[in-house]
């Protein structure tokens, strides 16, 4: 059924894809995408966005804004639900215990990663697109995605758009830390650079919760830690200010932290909402070896990290940790399937280096020369190894730039690919 906003139609695909693709007759599960297309056209070819994460579900438009209104000029676009997110059999706490005990759990969610992904996106072309090649537009995790698609079936390919997410092609989770914890820190600098007079609200809060146990209004405990990944922020303009503005209103009288704070930090850093994001996060670099919780091990070097002995207090980055399968009640359930996870060895690749070296498939990218997420050394040298890339580096945007500006992001790439730019 297609509904109709103002300049925008909106109508929703299902179908039904194999949980294992190397076991096309087993189990079953559904794959949801919303086709959104101007109302004035048609007939234009298909663009697959693929949404960043791992384990965000797609954009729910409620008209043509952003990023959108540029592609519907061009496109009709396919918003994919990538698997276990959204209305595509999702992941929750529920459905995951219904596997088994952690190792079942674990080798379910073991067949969420990009390669089943695209997969699912080539069924999709078929039964969609009439299995004519199409564009895709990978946002961060998504251009994981489409190197992932490039490596895997280029002929489904007509073109692709990157905006912030050239992934290193050989990097480990470790890898990608140790070049994005100074990168953290420098926006930490920056950060108290703005706002000084944050610095000693923050050690209050620090020096409270040391000394206190505060409780979030879900009932989980405030923990420093906890307290310190609100710096997920820093990576998307308005990042500083958002947190800013929680210090703002941190105290109630002086004495305890405002239930406005306590409620924007659980808002902040709460992965109730997206479960996968938090389990598949260190799993979407893995090819081969274990990831044995990288980010955790590299921060444990990092003595700068530790708010706990004083001094200035740094917030943390784009990082998933242990700890926060414990600190956490919504993620509780998924604590021993992840640490099985983090251990696992074998991964199958997820790019043909080879492949990818001859691909013909145009593709432009948004590199973001101060991406706190995604390092752009990297990416800039996959771009140097896969063929028919052109890059655009600009330090204008953060991490979110499609969100922040999508006209003028997008329209850059689509304007490179028809040499125009």
């Amino acid at each position: 059924m297609a509904v109709s906003l103002p300049g925008i139609v909106l109508t929703d695909q299902w179908l039904d894809v194999p949980l294992d693709h190397a076991a096309p007759d087993g189990e079953q599960i559904t794959v949801y995408a919303r086709e959104a297309r101007s109302p004035d056209h048609e007939n234009l070819p298909w663009l697959l966005f693929l949404q960043g994460g791992p384990g965000g579900k797609s954009p729910r438009p409620d008209g043509p804004d952003a990023w959108l209104r540029r592609a519907l000029r061009d496109f009709r676009v396919l918003l994919l639900d990538q698997r276990g997110t959204g209305r595509s059999t999702p992941v929750t706490a529920r459905s995951l215990a219904a596997r088994g005990d952690a190792a079942a759990q674990a080798d379910y969610l073991a067949l969420f990663r990009a390669d089943s992904i695209v997969r699912d996106a080539e069924l999709l072309r078929a039964a969609v697109g009439g299995g004519t090649p199409w564009s895709t537009l990978g946002q961060s995790y998504g251009g994981f995605c489409t190197l992932t698609y490039l490596s895997l079936a280029p002929e489904g390919l007509r073109e692709c758009f990157v905006t912030g997410g050239l992934a290193g092609l050989e990097a480990s989770a470790e890898d990608v830390y140790r070049r994005t914890y100074p990168r953290v820190v420098r926006k930490n600098d920056a950060f108290y650079a703005r706002y000084p007079g944050d610095e000693a609200v923050v050690r209050g809060i620090v020096d409270l919760l040391t000394e206190s146990e505060v409780r979030l209004p879900a009932g989980d405990r405030l923990t420093i830690e906890r307290l310190q990944a609100l710096g997920m922020a820093f990576g998307a303009s308005g990042g500083y200010e958002r947190v800013h503005y929680l210090l703002e209103e941190a105290w109630d009288s002086g004495e305890v932290l405002s239930p406005t704070f306590l409620a924007g930090v659980q808002e902040h850093t709460s992965f109730a909402i997206s479960p996968l994001y938090a389990v598949l996060h260190e799993a979407c670099y893995a090819q081969g070896s274990a990831t044995r919780w990288a980010a955790q091990r590299v921060r444990d070097e990092l003595p700068a990290f530790d708010a706990a002995g004083g001094g200035r207090v740094l917030f943390t980055g784009e990082m998933v940790y242990p700890w926060m399968f414990r600190q956490e009640q919504a993620l509780e359930p998924f604590a021993a399937a992840a640490d099985l996870l983090a251990e696992r060895s074998g991964w199958p690749d997820l790019y043909d280096v080879d492949r990818l070296a001859s691909n013909a498939v145009p593709v432009t990218a948004a590199v973001y020369h101060d991406d706190m997420y995604v390092d752009a050394e990297l990416s800039l040298d996959t771009a140097t190894r896969v063929g028919s890339v052109r890059t655009w580096v600009t330090n204008e945007f953060e991490h979110n730039g499609l969100r922040a500006d999508g006209d003028r992001v997008l329209g850059r790439l689509i304007d490179m690919a028809r040499g125009r730019a």
